[in-house]
């Protein structure tokens, strides 16, 4: 079996969200984001949006399950996080080894509110 990859830039850049400069990376696909979904496999995405990574978050596999399982459970790590900034979605990557890559825009919550799915 051949396994697929898939490069993504990330394009360093600064934007103006809410009054302050914030340093991010801009990603080099668009994605869509699915809204409120309750695990992984609830995501049905829709849009087409820039994503700027803000914030990266790293998880052990079982981490990683534990939270793809329970996108809906408040978490300090997100919380205020993300927002709509013009054509795009601010969000917190986030990956472990073996699995998909989550983009999750709380949108100042503490929750997974948007969510997209590379991988």
């Amino acid at each position: 079996m051949k396994t697929l990859t898939i490069t993504i830039e990330r394009k360093p850049i600064t934007v103006n969200f809410d009054g302050k400069s914030l340093e991010v990376d801009e990603l080099s696909i668009r994605l869509p984001f699915g809204r409120k979904p309750t695990d992984i496999t609830e995501i049905a995405a829709y849009g087409d949006y820039t994503v700027y990574v803000s914030d990266t978050r790293e998880m052990t596999a079982e981490e990683f399950d534990g939270f793809a399982m329970n996108l809906l459970k408040s978490r300090d790590w997100l919380k205020g996080k993300g927002g709509y900034i013009g054509n795009g979605r601010l969000c917190v990557m986030v990956h472990a080894p073996g699995r998909p890559y989550l983009f999750i825009d709380p949108s100042g919550g503490d929750y997974a509110r948007y969510v997209a799915r590379l991988g």
